[in-house]
């Protein structure tokens, strides 16, 4: 079996230290390090990072997790922009919009976020995905990190 390539926003490495979203995304980074997924970022991913806490900032290096880091491209704000364009989210989503357009031009397997409200939202993903279809990508899983951890073994 092909292991998956996650893109993982910034939220999911603020998750491991928030005590909402903390066990599953444990969960997540120990399937993870067992080699189940593979964890791609952004240089946004990287950007966001400069303002988090330092456990934040270095926790997939404290967690000594391999990780590729995707640049953006121009390609990746001209969809970023068709999503703000098509009222899928605001203009203070760019940032979002942003990590969704890397992931989708990337041709990951799946976005993973706790961002709730801009990102894992069915109305959005269907808004994200009309767009990517519209523009000739393939549509993108966009989930939580709950969605993605095994759960054969509770």
């Amino acid at each position: 079996m092909r292991i998956q390539r996650i893109y993982i926003d910034t939220s999911v490495l603020g998750g491991y230290f928030d005590k909402e979203f903390d066990v599953a995304t444990h969960k997540l980074f120990d399937e993870v390090k067992k080699g189940d997924y593979e964890v791609v970022i952004s240089n946004i991913t990287e950007g966001e990072l400069l303002k988090a806490p330092e456990k934040v900032r270095t926790l997939l290096n404290d967690l000594n997790i391999e990780y590729e880091v995707l640049k953006l491209t121009d390609d990746a704000v001209i969809l970023a922009m068709e999503y703000i364009k098509e009222n899928v989210v605001g203009q203070t989503s760019y940032d979002d919009c942003l990590h969704i357009a890397i992931a989708t031009i990337s041709r990951l397997d799946v976005l993973v976020s706790w961002n709730f409200k801009h990102i894992v939202n069915i109305r959005r993903i269907r808004g994200y995905n009309g767009i990517n279809m519209k523009n000739g990508y393939p549509s993108i899983e966009i989930r939580s990190p709950k969605d993605l951890i095994d759960y054969e073994n509770d």
